[in-house]
């Protein structure tokens, strides 16, 4: 028999409105805009425990429970274990043995401990983001789980955020999901340039419309407090045509307050060059980003307390696609050359270039 689901429960948690929002929140919304990392910070943004608790939940770690708490301190110790044998790199044993794990990010974001600490809490909790991937990652492969019934789990839990949403009021307009055919993602793969199954990041996908433009914030934040964590974004991925951080700050002055202290200059992402959908007519807009979703998969394994395998990781993480866009510029994306049949017409023809280079015999010139 499968064991119960153990998902950790959500406290209630407010809209968070753009006027409300500070430093926290616009670092965190950056990173998704720029599809960055946090491997490039150079400090958490957490001011008490509760918040620290809340995160952990959403990681699907309820360090309350025994085998959570001896799993997350495992990592720790060997993300320590590995900065002290590869860079010999001093790890204070405040922050080796904390008192709760929640101290690391509290140590992490300088409300608890020295400015000394807060620098190691950093370096270790890089560490330990890479370890939790991995190990999230390879308990995927492991588990008798088909990709069609991992599909189903997902879009469960995101419907059910959803449908949370509505219940709170936000606006959001639509909501929907849909998962890539088979000739769809054959397409796509010829269409790339690196044709590796593993590359194609939504076949899984969500689509979420808003009813206004400045609306956009709001929700996008409602998410990564109720469904992803904002540091699963994965790097490199997000395609942003619709919100560039110079815009969100033009938009929002009072985030100017902010940008002496931010983790990157306001200038960064011009450095970093444009990136986009090669195969998007030229007006199209839109914010497109793929995120690890963190999911409990206690069904598939066997209770905590008979468990005898090595690494007792309960969490994977899948790769999920989000586009959000607001309800006008849908529209306006939906016309001439930027409509979805023109998009696919232009991909196919990609496709057909590439399958035929080189075999098609030329027209006599006679």
């Amino acid at each position: 028999m499968k064991a119960p689901s153990l998902t950790p429960v959500l406290p209630d948690i407010p809209i968070c409105t753009v006027e409300r929002m500070g430093l926290r929140e616009l670092e965190r919304l950056r990173l998704i805009l720029r599809g960055g990392s946090v491997i490039d910070w150079r400090r958490m943004h957490f001011q008490s425990r509760g918040e620290v608790d809340n995160f952990l939940r959403l990681l699907q770690l309820d360090v309350s429970r025994p085998y959570d708490e001896e799993w997350a301190r495992g990592v720790l110790a060997e993300a320590v274990e590995y900065l002290r044998k590869t860079f010999n790199y001093r790890v204070a044993d405040a922050v080796a043995r904390p008192e709760e794990i929640h101290d690391l990010f509290l140590y992490a974001s300088g409300v608890k401990g020295s400015p000394r600490h807060r620098r190691i809490a950093c370096v270790v909790l890089k560490v330990m983001h890479v370890i939790q991937h991995i190990e999230g990652r390879d308990l995927l492969f492991r588990l008798p789980v088909s990709e069609a019934e991992l599909g189903g789990l997902i879009t469960e839990r995101v419907l059910g955020v959803a449908a949370e949403m509505q219940a709170k009021g936000l606006p959001v307009v639509e909501f929907a999901h849909s998962i890539k055919t088979q000739d769809s993602l054959i397409t796509k793969l010829l269409a790339k340039k690196d044709t590796v199954a593993a590359q194609v990041y939504d076949r899984t996908r969500f689509r979420v419309v808003t009813r206004k433009r400045e609306d956009l914030l709001p929700v996008l934040y409602y998410l990564t407090q109720r469904l992803f964590p904002f540091h699963l974004v994965v790097p490199g991925q997000t395609e942003n045509t619709l919100m560039p951080f110079k815009a969100v700050l033009a938009e929002n002055p009072h985030f100017e307050q902010h940008i002496a202290r931010l983790h990157l200059d306001r200038d960064y992402e011009d450095r970093e060059g444009a990136g986009g959908n090669a195969f998007s007519g030229n007006s199209y807009r839109a914010l497109n980003f793929v995120v690890d979703i963190p999911m409990r998969m206690d069904a598939y394994l066997p209770p905590p307390e008979e468990d005898t395998r090595e690494r007792k990781g309960r969490i994977i993480i899948s790769l999920v696609e989000f586009q959000i866009v607001d309800e006008e510029t849908a529209r306006l994306n939906e016309r001439g050359d930027n409509a979805h049949e023109a998009y696919k017409r232009r991909q196919k023809q990609r496709v057909l270039r590439r399958l035929s280079q080189g075999l098609v015999v030329p027209k006599s010139q006679d």
